[in-house]
């Protein structure tokens, strides 16, 4: 029997583990001012706290910990680059469940220190990346390019080292979290440049999603004549559109393939419906989350 003053200190002993699982951020890939940080605040809010991780899977891992993070946003496709296929791996490999998703449009911007003119710049430093998607911009100048492993670390640099003659290509993020002047804005050639982000928690930590009317799986068959069509007709038969069909190879397999799949409904009722029908048809299933829509701002 717990008596009055031991009830007191589970309460408190509660209330101090919540206060500091608050305090806990989310992985991301990249340093503070990256596009993670971005879209990890467009859905959590703007104080949202994040830890920078080098490699996407120092994020995975993270953000299975619920000691260490409250989660991880991962960068799963781009709409120019198309899909991060090693990233689809490492979300198979884990205990993660997407809870949402983001869809970011990816603005470039040429910033400098406070005062600094664009004549005075001799170098633009920035992930080679950035740099390529805005070719068109610097090609009017003659400055040195210079390729680094981070757009927000780029900025930092130059934040750091005051210097009046060197520029970054990166975020408005990075230019408010750095003080910096942004000298040009949007100089990405082009402008239509989306990247998708998955938000990833534990499946132990994961409640419903309400009005969920999406769900990513993961899945293949036994490679028997027509078995795939089999699946992708019985899912189009119940009214589910599958907004994505992603392939790889089974590692170990004679050029076997599984499959991720996206799929868009009306209700989870009629998500679930569709799974029952199709895992018999299948030699393994997993969902990796059903969730809410992402909007394209």
């Amino acid at each position: 029997m717990v008596n009055k003053k031991d009830s007191t200190e589970v309460e408190v002993n509660s209330s101090a583990v919540q206060t500091s699982n608050q305090q806990l951020g989310y992985a991301i890939q990249g340093y503070e001012g990256s596009f993670h940080q971005e879209a990890t605040r467009q859905f959590f809010g703007k104080d949202a706290n994040v830890i920078p991780c080098a490699t996407f899977r120092e994020v995975v891992k993270l953000a299975a910990n619920d000691n260490e993070s409250q989660g991880g946003v991962m960068a799963i496709e781009n709409s120019i680059a198309g899909s991060i296929l090693p990233n689809y791996h490492l979300l198979q490999k884990s205990n993660l469940v997407i809870i949402g998703e983001v869809y970011l449009q990816i603005r470039q911007n040429l910033l400098v220190n406070r005062g600094v003119k664009l004549d005075e710049i001799r170098e633009v430093h920035s992930h080679t990346m950035a740099i390529q998607q805005c070719h068109d911009f610097l090609d009017q100048y003659k400055w040195k390019l210079v390729e680094t492993e981070d757009t927000a670390l780029s900025a930092k640099h130059v934040h750091q080292h005051k210097s009046k003659h060197i520029a970054a290509i990166a975020s408005k993020l990075a230019a408010e979290l750095f003080d910096l002047d942004i000298i040009a804005p949007n100089i990405h050639t082009l402008k239509n440049n989306y990247t998708r982000f998955l938000v990833l928690q534990p499946e132990a930590a994961v409640p419903a999603v309400e009005n969920a009317d999406k769900a990513s799986v993961y899945f293949h068959t036994d490679h028997s004549k027509g078995s795939l069509a089999k699946v992708l007709s019985r899912i189009a038969d119940d009214g589910i559109n599958l907004s994505k069909l992603q392939s790889f190879p089974i590692p170990g397999s004679d050029f076997k393939y599984s499959f991720h799949v996206d799929m868009e409904f009306e209700s989870p009722e009629q998500f679930f419906n569709v799974i029952k029908k199709i895992k018999p048809m299948t030699a393994e299933l997993k969902v990796y989350g059903v969730y809410k829509r992402g909007i394209w701002k």
